[in-house]
């Protein structure tokens, strides 16, 4: 199917917004990487300065009290979740860990209870998964371990591009939906404007055709002739399509109709217009009403009829079949035809402005039925469907008569 300009112009701009989407997420994302590598190197620095600090206030107790004030700032100075275990993991010291789980009690200067052990075991568990452990090597020939976590802002970094990814989805999401908006009813105002212009050109010619009739037969003493007849009906069809026009853009007038004898007028205006080797038939419950506006919805006949009778190629048939639900007051209009039927992929897309399967047309017909449904508070779309076997449209519509529950 080849793409109308409206179609082009909505796919290209739609893989532009994608396209830079796409770069925003993947520059968030190079960026953000190279900051969690560096911050990841530098709080492995301050972990192995933190150790060696460690070491250095158990290997040299000599130091005097200024050099030994300042070793123990820098080793204060580390703000990571770390732990100093032994070759047995029994854990020696502790630092930045949550401290309603851990209580310190100092005798010697040693801290030599564990509030929660198994928080403990967890938090070493989880520091040997995260990094290598840093060795402090002793001066009588054993091993200290130091582990350590990512600190909470390298984490909250670590998460940051997904969390700035979403919002600017949402964004893009937000402003795809009010351009769409404002585009359509820019679209919409352009479409009233011409559809009232074109009603208003309409009228003379309309009314000077009515007249020459009229003159026709009062020259010509045609009063019954069949063809000047058929040309007045015609010329009232021009008048009810400039009418639908003029009233373009503006809420539709409803008024309760007996459904099945809207349906038949039109059906025998249509049928003589078109190839009369198409076979019409309309049958169903005559009885039902629905809140219609008659114009509007010959409209919606008109172009559903008009798809039917395009899709069957030589002969066929056309049937129209009205029905009632009444225990949800609704009422089904199935129009079906024997023509070259619709891919079940399709069944959505034919009511999409620009969606047509012939080479000549603007593909509205649908879209604009569609429209008109909604201005009843219906709803229609494609019951069935098979190749070269024929298609149904639905129309549903609710019932203007309420029944009253049967009493037992």
């Amino acid at each position: 199917m080849n793409l109308t300009p409206y179609q082009y112009n909505q796919q290209r701009w739609k893989f532009a917004l994608l396209i830079f989407a796409a770069l925003i997420a993947g520059a968030s994302l190079l960026y953000t990487n190279y900051l969690v590598r560096n911050l990841s190197k530098s709080e492995r620095t301050k972990a192995e300065v933190w150790a060696m600090s460690t070491r250095n206030i158990i290997t040299m107790p000599d130091l005097d009290d200024e050099a030994i004030t300042f070793i123990f700032a820098v080793r204060d100075s580390l703000s990571l979740p770390a732990i100093i275990a032994d070759a047995r993991d029994s854990i020696i010291y502790w630092r930045d860990l949550d401290s309603t789980r851990t209580i310190e009690l100092e005798e010697n200067g040693n801290a030599d209870l564990l509030y929660d052990p198994a928080y403990f075991k967890r938090q070493l568990t989880i520091m040997k998964e995260s990094h290598p452990p840093i060795i402090i090597d002793l001066p009588v020939g054993g091993q200290w371990f130091v582990y350590y976590k990512d600190s909470l802002l390298l984490n909250q970094l670590r998460f940051f591009p997904y969390v700035q990814l979403s919002l600017i989805a949402i964004f893009l999401g937000i402003a795809y939906t009010v351009f769409n908006s404002i585009r359509k009813s820019e679209q919409n105002l352009v479409w009233v404007g011409m559809a009232k212009e074109a009603a208003h050109q309409l009228g003379t010619p309309i009314s000077s055709l009515m007249a020459w009739l009229e003159l026709v037969r009062a020259k010509f003493y045609a009063e019954n002739d069949p063809l000047l007849t058929e040309m007045e009906s015609d010329v009232k069809r021009l008048e009810v399509v400039a009418d639908r026009f003029s009233k373009i853009g503006s809420a539709p007038v409803l008024q309760s109709q007996a459904v099945y004898k809207v349906v038949v007028d039109f059906v025998n205006y249509f049928k003589v217009r078109t190839s009369d080797k198409i076979i019409f038939n309309v049958s169903g419950d005559t009885k039902v009403e629905a809140m219609l506006n008659v114009p509007l919805f010959d409209w919606v006949l008109e172009n559903l009829l008009k798809n039917a009778a395009n899709a069957i190629e030589s002969a066929g048939r056309i049937d129209i079949v009205v029905s009632e639900n009444i225990a949800k007051e609704q009422i089904f209009i199935d129009i079906s035809d024997t023509g070259k039927g619709i891919p079940r992929t399709k069944f959505d897309a034919v009511f999409q402005p620009g969606f047509t399967t012939r080479k000549r047309g603007w593909g509205l017909g649908l879209s604009l039925t569609k429209r008109m449904i909604e201005y009843h508070k219906g709803q229609i779309f494609v019951k069935e469907s098979e190749i070269d076997k024929g298609t149904t449209f639905r129309i549903v519509l609710p019932s203007s008569q309420t029944y009253e529950p049967a009493e037992i």
